[in-house]
């Protein structure tokens, strides 16, 4: 399964967010949201947005607004640079 929803980040580049599944057998927070840039490169993981079940993932993901959407984005380029510089 994977849910995926395309938008334009801020500087004009745009973005597939998607729902991934972890694999194990903990169904809690099993789906985790994931973007990444349609002109390649490394995606990344917001592993603090997670759902339970798929159904859950996917209305979510479909309901968020653009700006919700770029939020998330920033976020994750935010802590993924603090992670870089550790």
């Amino acid at each position: 399964m994977e849910a995926m929803r395309e938008f334009t980040d801020q500087s004009g580049e745009v973005w597939t967010a998607a729902v991934r599944e972890r694999e194990g057998p903990d169904y809690k927070g099993r789906y985790y949201f994931w973007l990444e840039p349609r002109s390649g490169g490394e995606g990344v993981a917001l592993l603090d947005v997670r759902w339970n079940s798929e159904p859950t993932a996917q209305r979510t993901l479909s309901t968020m607004s653009e700006v919700e959407l770029r939020r998330r984005l920033r976020s994750a380029l935010r802590r993924e640079s603090v992670r870089a510089r550790r």
